[in-house]
């Protein structure tokens, strides 16, 4: 995702972490026929991660990381990074380049597998 807040895209934040801001949606009736009303639903912002790797360390080992320090991850150059949004895996993808030195997501994947109730 590029980071366009003028099309209600992605925007980076600190620790790696994108915020979604979704803009609000047209102005369609207060309610439909069946009584359900989505428009509501389609400005509400949400948590997005992408992830590219985890990593285990002992605290003592954090304690000593410096500028230049080098932290190894449990994934391989070419592994799909997980897309996370409100800290549940929803999909994962592949790392894109973008104009102006910036990264992306490709989405390859979709996960299906989310049970209501088993959090």
């Amino acid at each position: 995702m590029a980071d366009d807040p003028e099309n209600g895209e992605g925007t980076a934040g600190q620790g790696g972490i994108a915020e979604l801001d979704i803009k609000e949606a047209g102005s369609g009736p207060e309610h439909h026929a069946s009584g359900r009303n989505i428009d509501a639903m389609l400005n509400v912002g949400l948590q997005v991660q992408i992830i590219l790797g985890r990593s285990r360390m002992p605290i003592s080992q954090i304690l000593k990381l410096t500028r230049g320090s080098i932290i190894e991850l449990d994934k391989k150059i070419g592994d799909p990074v997980e897309v996370l949004i409100n800290d549940r895996l929803v999909a994962r993808g592949d790392l894109v380049k973008l104009p102006g030195d910036r990264l992306g997501v490709e989405l390859t994947e979709i996960v299906k597998d989310y049970v209501p109730g088993n959090d």
